[in-house]
């Protein structure tokens, strides 16, 4: 497999894109997560477990803080579960984790993105995402 960029948050270009452009409501987020072997967390130490601990426990440790803020935002998860391989797609593409999160609207997903205790609690995803691809989806 050939060197690729790896995606762990939203650029600003995107981040303009996405939220300039016009909520048509609800919005889903595909989200494809590649867990880190061991969870980094050089940018937030103070969180780290004694010991560390692996991408897939961080990660689980974001979703069991990050779940009640998302529903008393609005949102829910719609599915999460494991990935392997590709029946279409690129061999030498591999996910662990598939999510479906549904926000009542952009507005709704930014708040909620820009709430400081969610700041917090993303520390976790940044500590275990090695790469990710996050898809808004809407509704024809």
């Amino acid at each position: 497999m050939s060197e690729q960029t790896a995606y762990t948050d939203v650029s600003p270009a995107q981040g303009a894109r996405f939220f300039g452009s016009p909520d048509a409501g609800a919005v889903v987020m595909l989200n494809l997560i590649r867990f880190r072997d061991r969870a980094d967390y050089s940018h937030a130490p103070e969180l780290e477990p004694e010991g560390g601990c692996s991408g897939a426990e961080a990660y689980a440790r974001y979703m069991t803080e990050m779940e009640p803020l998302l529903t008393a935002s609005g949102g829910e998860i719609l599915y999460s579960g494991s990935s392997d391989e590709f029946l279409i797609g690129p061999d030498a593409e591999k996910w662990d984790k598939v999510l479906l999160v549904r926000q009542a609207s952009k507005e709704a997903f930014l708040a909620f993105a820009s709430d400081p205790q969610s700041q917090r609690v993303t520390q976790h995803r940044t500590a275990a995402v090695a790469d990710s691809r996050l898809l808004p989806t809407l509704a024809d």
